[in-house]
Order: C-alpha cells, then structure tokens, then sequence
C-alpha cells in the first residue's frame, strides 16, 4: 500500500514541498489475489510503449502519458532508448486498477533484444501480447509467442492502431490462428475503421463504448450497439460464447440447455479459458487516439491470473538435493529470483526480484544458493522505470528491486539461510555477431575492462572474449543494433571512448559424418608416468542440442571417477574448431573404450587422451562450417518488388512466400546474416525509402564450398 499525497498543500503541507509526493511507503495491503505480474510483449512499432504509458495515464501513475514520437515517454527512459523511439531494455512499473495491484514490464520489440522479454517471461504470471491492426502477427510477435509458450504464459491481445490507414481487424485475428496457432475469442468489435474509428462494442455487455477526447479518452460513454453493426455483433458473441462452451464444462451446459449466460458467468467462463491456455481474449483500440486501453486493464484484472493461480514454484532443496515444491504464501520460507541485473553508479548492483514466497525487510540478509553466499538486503524498491520508492518490505508475488550486493547474476536464487531452494536457472540464446574492441587512450584502457565487465552483468546475452591468437579484446551480441547501442552506452554512461572493428558473423562447425578415433597419452612428469587411452565415437548431433557426452564404457576399461574429466576436456575441446576455429556445435560424443593402468594413470593423462582423441577424430569426421541465417520479412509498395527480390537472390535468399497487405506487398525470406549487413540503406535505397524490414535467426547452415574455402584462407 503507498500512502500519497496527490497535490501540494495537502494535510496542511505548504505548497512549495515537492518532497511530499511518494514520500510513503509502506508494506503492500493488497491480497495476493488481486496482485497481477504482466508484461507488455509485441513486435517492434506495434505500440507497447504507447499502450503503457495510456495505462500509467487512466490509472493515475502519471498526470500525462508521454509520446514516444516527442522522445517523452516513462518507460522508454534511456538516451538510446528516447533517440530511436525503440524500446531496448525492459522496464518496471507498478499501478493500481479496481483496487488491483499490476506489475508491469514493458518489453522490447526488436529481435536483437529478446533476451530481455525471455528473462520477464520467465518470472511474469501473465501477459499482454500488442498487434499491430495492420500487420498483424509479425516475425517478432511470433518470437514472443513462444517465448509465453514455453513458460505457460496465459495471454490476452489487443489489437492496436484501428485507426492506421490498412487495419483489419479480422484479418488481424485471423493471423494470430494461421502463424501462431492460437484461439483467439474476440470479445470486442471495432466501430468504424482507419479514419472513422471512433470504439468498440463489447460483446459481454452488448454496448458500445466511445471515449471522449477532450480528457484523452479517461471518460467515456456507453450506448446502443450502430445499427448497421447489430447483426454482426450479435454474430459475433454467439461465436464467442459457443467458442467458451468447447473448452468450459458451465457453459457448456447452458448452451446445449439453449440459456443466456450472465455478465457473471461469462466473465468466469472466459477467466478459466485463459487460465487453462485454451483460449486467448482479444480486444482491440488505438493507444495512440485513447481508445480501448481502459478495457485492456478491465481484462487484466478479469481474465489474467494472480500468483495464487499459477503452479507452485519448483526447486531442489539445498540440503539433501531433493525436489521441494513451494507454495505462493507469505508464511513459506521466503524465495525469489533475480531476473535483471543493473550496475548503477551510485547504489551499485540493483537486482529486480520476483518473489515466489515468503517476506523479506530491508536490512535483512539472504543466502545467494547459486554461489552459497550470504548477502545483506540494503534496500528494497518499487521501480517506476528509473524512478525509485523505498519499501520497508516485500512479499509474495512482488516484483521489486534490491540494493546491496556484492556479487549477483542473471538466474540467482534467493532465500533464507535456513530453508535453500535453487530454482531452475536461465538460458539465453547465444550471440550471432562480433566485433573487435580496443580502448582510444591509456585512460580507456584502464576503464574499459571494468566497463565491458558492467555491461556484461547486466546482459546474459553479450558476451566479452580475449582472441587468443590477436590479443583483441572481443565483443559478442544479438545483432549489429545490440553491439552499436552497447558500445554507445560506453562511451556515454561509462565515459569510454573505442575503436571498433568490423562486425562479423559468428560462425559454428559441425561434424559431417560419424568416426571412431582413438588416442593414447603416456608421458612422465616429474618422475611420474601419466597413462591413458580413450576410444570416442564423434557425429553429427541433432540442430540446436549442442555438445552431448554419453558414457558407454564399462567399469572394467575405464574407472567411474576418470569419466567427468574425460567429459569436460572433451566438451571445452569443442570450443576451437577444425577448419577456422570457430566453436564445435550439435556433436554427440560417446565414449566407447579406453585403457587404465593401475599406478599409472592419471586426470592429466586422461584428460589429454580426451582431448586428442575429439581433435583427431574432428578432422576425420568430414567437418563442415555452419553460418547463421535469418528469416526476413519485407513490407514494400508493389512497384519494388521485383527490384526487392532480385535484390534478395543476389545475396543467396531464398524467398519463401509473398502476400498482399493491402497497397503493400510483404515478401518472406531466408538470408544468410552475412549478407544482410547494411541491409537497411540497401532497402530504402531500392525503394525510395518506403520499404521495411525485419529479421530473426532461424537456424544456423551449411556455408557453400566456394565461401567457406574464401573464409578458411582468411
């Protein structure tokens, strides 16, 4: 609960004490079931941020709602961020709607940032997903999409911009079904289209709603379905409610019973529908015109769920390792996750938690179970973007912020000392891009391994690396975007001034076929012979489960305790490849014989043997270079499209499927990354401007003959 004075003079206050605002705040009074953690996820340019800032509007977080256009907006609170009119990193806020607490994270759009929406997915217990009304499902809302998927994330739509030249509202449905494979229930109607969209009519209520413009749509008022919509309305909620008697028991008997369901039942219906996943309600508005974002809050209190109707957390018990499975309850001992990181130049590391359970006051100390540290809690906060509130305490279900420690991570697990629980950690995709880095000046020198190192705390998914062969220091990201905003947060927040390399693409190999290679070490080392031999069968893994060991020799030829140094050499083996050294991926290593000699053999020799053997049996194995490629979607005006795609064959693309979007022609594609670079001034020149794109990795290739021969001689 926040204790707020709104207004100046307030209680006797003088006027000029601007300190009163915010100035208390106190432990949340709130029910658990009433708490919503949510997260705003779309493609880029759909309206996320704009959606957001509307919400912090009508529930009284801001007086105003910024303009991402005017570079004004809450959320978006970064140089870069304001600049671009791009979202980069993910933002917290915390607001409150029919006596509802909601826990907002506003996710970025653009694909070379979904590590951000992975991390928030991970710990969000619902969802907001943004579409655009003309574009629909687009290549990013389907990233998203099975980002929700994977962690089980109960969704609801809003179909954005009705009022842009192009939207359609049904066809925008219609996609979510044909490339996401959901079902949607629309629960609004559109009154009017592009210029003429003036509301929506509400299926449950069969009214329509139109907000007023003169307060930015804070009031409305609610009227006679038009006349010319009836039928369709009509249509459409018998639709919806026959779509919720499929997958409801209830109303299921008040339809074959040929009943009207209530307002009531209706609500419930649809909140267990989307609870289950079964179902996706679908509402629709322009955030940009005020229009159906207060029904967008309705939704979130009515459909999406509380900690309390999500599973249980799951973890293994840190003293005997067993599974422990705990409640969302403020009496359970406390536990949370640190899901972001933030080095901050005057608190230090800032860690955003989501608490699974229990309480926890500032002051107190935690255990870190990842590194087995304890860990004093200097202050909790409430996070408005990058405007702060003290809490005296947190509890279950929040999603807060903490200041106070000296060593933290990404997928950290926090608890009490006396009751351990690790929790499963996070994974991020690896970079595809690089670039070397070297500081201007001695000062930078100096600076600059301690800035990469902040950077890299803060994002799981830039890598720094030393290049063993040049002594270059080595940065890693999702994309040339990810890598140009990092460096520029360098030279702006950590005062490091750079020179940069080119950007180059991260290329893997992989074995072409199966071989059995076998290695044998015996060497002596300070009067001790160190022996071994080690048998592996080494091919081709499946895409995407990189390096799997398996041990299939028996006790007898080669000791249990030598096996996990046999394991590790191997694996760390994989990082340099054969052919250009780039990483090993997708290989299965088994380890098939060998040979112990007692007194003899040791970890070293074996761990060499190990090494030698994957080396030796790599080059046999018919090595191949992989490269990354890219799925492309491309919006141009039909006159381009024959320069567009010849353009793409050029650059080894294959197009893989074309549709007309009204004036536009949307051109689908895969394209090695390499080729893509600079892609964006390419396009605007072929098209005078007018065409878009955007791309996300699909899978990593085989590099043709020709071009892996030009890359192995360099």
């Amino acid at each position: 609960m926040r204790v707020v004075f709104l207004g100046s003079g307030c209680f006797g206050f003088p006027r000029h004490c601007p300190w009163v605002l915010w100035e208390f705040v106190v432990a949340r009074e709130v029910a658990l079931r009433m708490v919503r953690n949510i997260g705003i996820m779309a493609h880029i340019d759909a309206g996320k941020t704009t959606t957001t800032e509307r919400i912090l509007y009508y529930t009284g977080r801001v007086h105003r709602p910024g303009n991402v256009d005017d570079g004004a907006t809450q959320m978006d609170y970064m140089e870069q961020e304001r600049e671009r009119g791009i979202t980069i990193t993910s933002a917290a806020t915390t607001c409150f709607w029919r006596d509802s607490q909601i826990n907002i994270i506003d996710t970025p759009g653009h694909v070379d940032f979904t590590a951000e929406v992975e991390r928030s997915l991970r710990v969000l217990d619902g969802a907001v997903a943004v579409f655009c009304g003309v574009g629909g499902v687009e290549p990013q809302s389907e990233t998203v999409w099975r980002q929700a998927d994977r962690y089980e994330v109960p969704r609801i739509a809003f179909i954005n911009k009705m009022d842009r030249l192009g939207a359609d509202f049904r066809r925008a449905v219609d996609s979510m079904v044909e490339c996401l494979g959901a079902r949607p229930l629309p629960v609004s109607l559109p009154i009017g289209v592009e210029d003429s969209f003036r509301g929506a009519v509400d299926l449950l209520e069969m009214k329509a709603r139109i907000e007023h413009e003169d307060d930015l749509g804070a009031t409305f008022e609610t009227a006679e379905i038009p006349a010319d919509m009836a039928q369709e309305a009509e249509a459409a909620r018998a639709e919806m409610i026959e779509a919720l008697a499929e997958v409801d028991e209830e109303l299921a008997d008040l339809f074959l019973a040929e009943e009207d369901p209530s307002l009531e039942q209706l609500k419930a219906g649809i909140r267990r529908a989307t609870l289950a996943g079964q179902l996706v309600p679908v509402l629709c508005g322009s955030a940009l015109k005020n229009k159906g974002v207060q029904k967008v809050l309705d939704a979130i209190v009515d459909y999406l769920p509380s900690p309390e109707d999500r599973p249980p957390i799951e973890g293994v018990r840190g003293q005997d390792g067993g599974i422990e499975i705990r409640s969302p309850n403020d009496d359970e001992p406390f536990s949370a996750l640190a899901f972001k990181i933030l080095s901050d130049p005057f608190s230090g590391r800032l860690a955003f938690l989501r608490v699974y359970s229990g309480r926890l006051e500032a002051g107190k100390t935690v255990l870190n179970v990842n590194t087995g540290k304890r860990e004093r809690i200097q202050r909790l906060l409430r996070m408005h973007a990058d405007k702060r509130e003290d809490l005296r305490e947190v509890r279950t279900g929040d999603i807060v912020a903490a200041v106070g420690f000296k060593k933290i991570r990404t997928g950290d697990t926090l608890t009490v000392q006396e009751a351990p629980l690790l929790l499963e950690e996070m994974t991020f995709a690896e970079p595809v891009i690089y670039m070397a880095i070297e500081p201007r000046t001695k000062a930078d020198q100096e600076k600059l391994g301690e800035a990469l190192q902040s950077l890299a705390d803060e994002d799981p998914s830039f890598h720094v690396r030393k290049d063993s062969d040049s002594g270059q220091t080595v940065i890693w990201g999702m994309g040339e975007l990810h890598l140009e905003i990092l460096v520029d947060r360098l030279h702006r927040e950590h005062k490091v001034t750079c020179n940069v390399g080119r950007t180059q693409v991260a290329y893997r190999e992989t074995l072409g076929k199966e071989v059995v290679s076998r290695a044998e070490y015996s060497r002596d080392a300070g009067g001790k012979t160190n022996f071994a031999q080690v048998e592996l069968t080494l091919g081709p893994g499946d895409y995407g489960t990189g390096i799997v060991f398996t041990n299939e020799c028996g006790e007898n030829k080669i000791p249990a305790e030598f096996v996990p140094f046999i394991e590790d050499s191997a694996t760390q083996a994989c990082g340099t490849g054969i052919l250009a050294g780039y990483p090993l991926v997708d290989v299965a290593i088994r380890l098939t014989g060998g040979k112990f000699a007692e007194g003899e053999s040791t970890e070293m020799g074996f761990r060499n043997a190990a090494v030698n053997a994957l080396w030796d049996g790599a080059k046999a194995a018919d090595p191949v270079l992989l490269e990354p490629t890219m799925a492309v979607e491309i919006v141009v005006p039909a006159d381009y499209l024959g320069d567009v795609t010849g353009h793409l064959s050029a650059k080894r693309g294959r197009v893989i499927g074309m549709e007309q979007r009204q004036k536009d022609q949307v051109v689908q594609a895969e394209v090695p990354l390499v080729e893509m670079f600079g892609y964006a001034t390419q396009l605007r020149s072929l098209t005078q401007g007018r065409g878009a794109y955007s791309m996300q990795l699909v899978r990593y290739e085989v590099v043709p003959d020709k071009i892996a021969a030009d890359l192995m001689r360099h």
